[in-house]
């Protein structure tokens, strides 16, 4: 396994951002491969990253965020593993400031907090549910529980899957992390990213993830 950082962005239909978010990707020191899973995209999502240099995986048909992690880090060469969002852009870049304590041997897992946001309707209850189904879970409260912006060791990372699908991933790496003991730290970042709107393609999205949180919590109960 090289010593290098590998970072995994899983993408569906996000060609308006791709490009930037992979370049920014590879302005961080140590960052030797960028792998962009294109999640059944059907923009030039794929296309674009490919054009600015990452190894892209196409996907046939959209699987969703945690398959599409899952897929991206099989293909990793690398024994850091850094997972960004699609929709980044050029703050992609902040990425650094979670790799630093994983460098240091001070972290097995790191979480990007972003800065504060007006809540949006739907927004806020997919929060309050993960942050307060993982307290329950694990007696740990988590600033940012829904973050996809992580850093971890490739042996840390091993100990966590199988990932759950969709959006219950972060769900399923927080209250594992807790639970095999690693060590966590949260870190504010100065990232931006697009916030669903208040239309009906923002509330699909965001029924979904609270939907996708609520059944990645009773199947973490049960795995106990």
């Amino acid at each position: 396994m090289k010593q290098g950082i590998s970072v995994i962005i899983p993408a569906y239909n996000e060609s308006r951002h791709i490009g930037a978010t992979v370049r920014a990707s590879y302005s961080i020191p140590g960052v030797t491969e960028v792998i962009v899973v294109d999640d059944g995209s059907e923009d030039e999502t794929g296309t674009i990253a490919g054009a600015v240099g990452a190894k892209v995986i196409t996907l046939p048909r959209n699987e969703g965020k945690g398959r599409a992690m899952a897929k991206g880090i099989s293909f990793a060469s690398n024994g850091i593993i850094l997972l960004l969002d699609a929709d980044l852009g050029n703050t992609a870049v902040q990425g650094e400031r979670l790799l630093t304590p994983l460098l240091a041997d001070k972290a097995d897992m790191t979480i990007g907090i972003f800065p504060p946001v007006a809540a949006r309707v739907g927004l806020g209850l997919a929060l309050g549910l993960a942050r307060y189904g993982t307290w329950l879970l694990t007696g740990m409260t988590f600033k940012a529980p829904l973050s996809g912006q992580r850093g971890f060791t490739r042996r840390a990372l091993k100990g966590l899957e199988p990932l759950l699908p969709g959006f219950g991933v972060e769900i399923g790496l927080n209250v594992r992390a807790v639970r095999r003991g690693l060590r966590i730290r949260e870190i504010p970042v100065q990232m931006r990213h697009r916030i669903s709107g208040l239309n009906l393609s923002g509330f699909y999205h965001r029924g979904k993830q609270f939907w996708h949180i609520l059944l990645a919590l009773i199947y973490l109960f049960r795995e106990g």
